[in-house]
């Protein structure tokens, strides 16, 4: 069980959580260790169960995800939070990921990569929908704009490499993908991406993404990364 992800979901309609857990389910490599209906339940349960990843719906009826999210954070869980949303509201989409939350996915394409999404956050990887990726990068972009020019030469110390892996990732691409682009393993990926981490002293993929963008390294289309 130890090579397992072990995950939480919590949504206040059942039939959500059945149609999430059907998906979960059928990855031998993701385990769902408990579910619930409300931000006290989601609280609970992280603290009983210590999972990897905490799915959690953000319209709860006793609270807001957003302040379970804090909670958790104030708490310094090492559970990974997945939030879950049918909005892609921008004060809700940057208040989460301020907060502390890993990934943000939509729930109507939930279910098309539920279990990508928890097993790219399990490894410490930010997971966004597309529209939410879309408007971080505008506010990078618009946060770039009115800023002074960082030179460059701060990339100098990424190899090439690292540097493709970098431009790679900040277009929203996951290890598997990235992979597959560049003909290297997967395992190689996480090894730049750790790398990557380590040098531009940043701790997630969304981190990594702005840092490229606000220097200049990465140009962002007007539709998204």
């Amino acid at each position: 069980m130890d090579s397992h992800v072990t995950v939480i979901m919590i949504d206040d309609h059942p039939i959500v959580r059945a149609g999430m857990r059907s998906v979960l389910d059928l990855d031998e490599d993701i385990h769902v260790l408990a579910e619930g209906g409300s931000a006290a339940e989601a609280l609970d349960l992280v603290a009983e169960y210590h999972p990897d990843v905490l799915v959690l719906d953000i319209n709860l009826p006793d609270q807001s995800g957003l302040e379970v999210v804090r909670q958790l954070q104030n708490q310094t869980t090492s559970t990974a939070i997945l939030a879950l949303t049918a909005h892609d509201d921008p004060e809700m989409i940057f208040g989460l990921l301020e907060s502390g939350a890993t990934g943000y996915v939509l729930k109507d394409e939930a279910l098309e990569t539920l279990a990508n999404a928890v097993s790219a956050t399990a490894q410490g990887e930010s997971w966004l929908s597309p529209s939410v990726a879309s408007q971080v990068v505008r506010r990078a972009v618009a946060t770039k704009s009115a800023q002074t020019e960082v030179p460059a030469t701060e990339g100098e110390s990424l190899t090439p490499r690292e540097m493709e892996v970098l431009c790679l990732l900040a277009q929203g691409l996951d290890n598997t993908t990235i992979a597959d682009q560049l003909s290297i393993t997967k395992r190689t990926v996480q090894n730049h991406v750790s790398n990557i981490y380590g040098k531009l002293i940043v701790s997630s993929r969304t981190e990594a993404m702005l840092y490229a963008i606000n220097r200049g390294w990465v140009k962002p289309s007007p539709g998204g990364p």
